[in-house]
Formats: C-alpha cells, sequence, structure tokens
C-alpha cells in the first residue's frame, strides 16, 4: 500500500499545539513509511475562513519544517465535485431531501432528551421522495437501519458503533453548501487518503464517514484517533493555559526542533528516550505506540528541552534571530560586541531565543537601568571605594582581555581583602544593572572598556546620592 496521510486544519485561527501535534504525526508517518502528506485547508466556513489565518497556519508549518508533498488544496475550489457526488448519492437513493424546520428540529430534540434517549432525525422525510425543488430542503444522507459498522483503530484497537446510533446527517445545507462529514469524506476518496490520523474529538463521525464512503463505492482509509491533550489543570488546551499557538512561541523563543521534539512525546514515547533528533524522531515514531490516555502540556518541560538544544545549537545559527530580537527591543547593535559572541556568552544560561536577547540588552544599550532589588543590596557605600579603585586600575590597562581584567580584579580584591562577590556584584550591577550575569571578567570583556568606565563611574554617583539621600532624611 501507498502511504498517503493528510494534514486538514480549518483556517478560522491559527496553527495551534494540538494541530501541530497531529501534523507532527501525519508527517512522520508520512516520511517514514515513504509516503507523502497531503495537505487540505478546509474553508468551506467562508464566515470565519480568512486567508490571514491560511498564512498563518503555513507559516507555522514551514517554522517548524514539516514540509507537505501535496497541496495545499482548498475545499471551496472543489464545491463542483461536492454537488456532483450530493447529486449521485440522491440518484442511487442513499441520499433525500428534507424540508423538517428548525423549530421542529429543536422541539424533537428537547424531546428525547426529555425522555433520555440520544437525539437524533426521526426519519420523517426518509421515505417522502420530496423534489429537489422543495423550498428550504436540506439533503440527508440515508444511513442505514440495520447492521453496524466495524473498524480497527491504530490507536484505540477495534471499535464497532451500531447503525441504528447513527443519524441521517446533513450532507448539504439549503444554500446547497455541503457539509464537513461530506467534503472530509469526498476528499479523502479522490486524494487517495490511506491513514487518517487525527484527534480523538472525531471518533464519532468516523463511523458515519466509513457509510458514506462505502454508498460512494470506495474503501474507508486506516484511522488512528489520538488522545487530546490536557493543560496542567486537566481541561482540554486553550488560550487560557498560555501560548498555544504555533507562532507564539516563536515569539516566545522556542526553537522549532525543541517544539517538534516536546509535541512528539505528547503521547507517543519510545522507552525512556526524552531527546529526538529529526531523523530519530522519523526513524522510531510507530502510530501504534500512542497512548489511549490524554496528555498534560507541561511548559517547564518544553522550556527546558529548549534550554538543551539552545545550548547544543551553533551559535552562528542564533545569531541572527537574536540580532532581530535585541534590535526589537530599541537597542543598536553597532556599539557592541559582535553577537556571536554574544550567544556563545549566553547560551548556557537562557532559555528562551528571547531570554537570551533580553539578557543581552545591556551590551548594546547606551544606557542602562538598575533592577531596583540589585542596586538598594550591592550599590551601598561600602562598595565605593573598591570600585573607586577599580576605576584607576581599568584606566590604566593597556589590553582588554579577561586575563588582563581577572588580574586587576584580583589585586583589588587583596588590597582590601575581599572576597570576590562583595567586589563583582556591585560591578555587576554597575554594568549589566543586574546582579546575575556570566563571570564577571568576562561580562567587563563584552561590555567593552569605555562602557565599563562611564557605568563604573555612573555607579559611583549613584552610591553618593544614596548617601546625600539618607543623611537629608
Amino acid at each position: 500500500m501507498s502511504i498517503v496521510t493528510r494534514f486538514p486544519p480549518s483556517p478560522t485561527g491559527s496553527l495551534h499545539v494540538g494541530g501541530a501535534r497531529t501534523a507532527l504525526f501525519n508527517w512522520l508517518y508520512a516520511k517514514k513509511t515513504g509516503g507523502k502528506m497531503v495537505l487540505r485547508i478546509e474553508d468551506t466556513d467562508r464566515e470565519r475562513s480568512t486567508q490571514e489565518a491560511v498564512d498563518i497556519i503555513l507559516n507555522g508549518m514551514q517554522w517548524l519544517g514539516m514540509d507537505w508533498d501535496e497541496g495545499p488544496h482548498y475545499q471551496t475550489q472543489r464545491f463542483d465535485r461536492y454537488a456532483q457526488l450530493t447529486q449521485q448519492l440522491l440518484e442511487q437513493g442513499d441520499a433525500y431531501y428534507c424540508n423538517c424546520s428548525k423549530e421542529r428540529l429543536e422541539a424533537l430534540r428537547e424531546g428525547q432528551m426529555a425522555a433520555g434517549e440520544k437525539p437524533r432525525y426521526d426519519h420523517k422525510c426518509r421515505d417522502l421522495n420530496l423534489p429537489s425543488d422543495t423550498p428550504g430542503a436540506v439533503v440527508r444522507f440515508k444511513n442505514p437501519l440495520d447492521g453496524a459498522v466495524s473498524f480497527s483503530d491504530l490507536v484505540r484497537g477495534d471499535v464497532t458503533v451500531s447503525n441504528a446510533e447513527l443519524d441521517d446527517l446533513v450532507i448539504a445545507r439549503a444554500d446547497g453548501t455541503p457539509t464537513y462529514n461530506l467534503t472530509v469524506v469526498i476528499d479523502d476518496m479522490d486524494m487517495g487518503i490511506s491513514h487518517v490520523l487525527r484527534g480523538d474529538d472525531h471518533i464519532n463521525n468516523t463511523p458515519r464517514q466509513i457509510n458514506l464512503l462505502q454508498a460512494l463505492g470506495a474503501t474507508p482509509p486506516i484511522y488512528a484517533h489520538v488522545p487530546m491533550i490536557l493543560g496542567s489543570d486537566g481541561k482540554r488546551l486553550s488560550k487560557r493555559h498560555g501560548a498555544v499557538s504555533v507562532l507564539d512561541y516563536d515569539k516566545m523563543g522556542i526553537l522549532p526542533h525543541a517544539l517538534l521534539n516536546y509535541l512528539v512525546r505528547l503521547g507517543w514515547s519510545h522507552g525512556d528516550q526524552e531527546v529526538f533528533s529529526l531523523q530519530e524522531m522519523i526513524d522510531l515514531f510507530d502510530i501504534s505506540d500512542v497512548n489511549r490516555a490524554p496528555s498534560t502540556f507541561n511548559q517547564e518541560k518544553l522550556l527546558w528541552l529548549n534550554q538543551h538544544y539552545i545550548k547544543e545549537a551553533d551559535p552562528s545559527e542564533l545569531a541572527e534571530d537574536i540580532a532581530g530580537r535585541i534590535e526589537a527591543k530599541g537597542v543598536s547593535l553597532v556599539n557592541g560586541p559582535d553577537v556571536i559572541d554574544t550567544v556563545k556568552m549566553l547560551q548556557e544560561r537562557a532559555q528562551t531565543l528571547e531570554d537570551m536577547a533580553q539578557q543581552a540588552v545591556y551590551l548594546y544599550a547606551d544606557e542602562i537601568e538598575y533592577d531596583p532589588a540589585a542596586a538598594k543590596k550591592h550599590l551601598r557605600a561600602v562598595a565605593k571605594e573598591p570600585m573607586q579603585h577599580v576605576l584607576s586600575e581599568f584606566e590604566a590597562l593597556d589590553e582588554w582581555q579577561t586575563e588582563v581584567i581577572d588580574a586587576a580584579l584580583k589585586r583589588i580584591l587583596a588590597q582590601f581583602d575581599l572576597k570576590l562577590p562583595k567586589l563583582a556584584l556591585p560591578l555587576r550591577v554597575a554594568v549589566a544593572g543586574m546582579a546575575a550575569t556570566p563571570s564577571i571578567d568576562l561580562t567587563l570583556q563584552m561590555v567593552g572598556k569605555t562602557k565599563t568606565l562611564a557605568r563604573v563611574r555612573e555607579a559611583i554617583a549613584y552610591i553618593d546620592e544614596r548617601a546625600a539621600a539618607a543623611q537629608d532624611r
């Protein structure tokens, strides 16, 4: 069998985490088996579907590196095909016109629910043979009344549903536009989809779609229904759980490979392995190893993976992204170190690229602001004299390298009989505005001699201002 999977997003919003995982599972399965993945845009909801949403979905897929082999196909470009097969179903007696009013259907539903019955259409119009010009008529599929639908799900195992549990679903609205279940069935048939890997919220549609496919003379694909993703509160993952859009994670500074690695582990595992290269994902992925139970999205785990990949990355590959993020904060890169050197300095410390860029701002900024708590704790009168000696020592240096800076600091520490933190912490606040930076000699080297001297002078002035203000009180 030639393996053909599909990813069919609806362009009514962004590409979210659940959709991205579904796309990934389809993509991996196609790659592993030498098959192909079809990208299909299910845009029949014309009121909510937008080109902007299509672009966001395509950009999200491209950012993640999930290339599709065919498409994108657009359902709105296939309305003639849907109408053709709707007519075929009518002509062969597998569909019929129904003009039941909305009020009647609502009353029917309320009565069934009050009686403790499963709401379903009562077949009132099934055998009336209403003509095509019946005002307000929809087209319903004539679902079999007897027997059952059975299929073997690659995740859930064997599933059997009695036809008596199913409805005569509407396949075309009164205005002639097709409904979801019809378009999906025809597309899967026409596009030769061999495997449907999708969320388990669709499992109730599967027996209906199988009956439709069989009525059209098609062989149903093989199905795999993947459990949903939950938030930390046990409820279905949604916007309230934070960034759930793929491109939101790009803005946060999550690396695409880190997100792919995290998504593949949401419901699938290979022993205890946590970190997977892209090729390992392709080689090891097996849809039958997907768990039946829902997965819980853990932001901390994603950040841990992202930090791992940042540490492992070639600094030159991160530099362009980091440069753009620093400049987006209103800081010019002209008066600062090479961005590749900045990445080397910070990649062991940053959980995200945005975090790294934020940490780097002081290296390029003309002016810095002190963290109030850090300044209060470390820029005190006791630090003034050692800082003054820092100025004189640094001004005399002909070279500005870590070894030379370190030697100068050691001389000052010995002179004042200080432990390193007593000098390094005030210096960090002076040059970076915060108490947490890489090693002090590397920090100072990266800030540069001119900026270091200017910022130490400003810190001494700040200490004097604090002392004067204290005396005034």
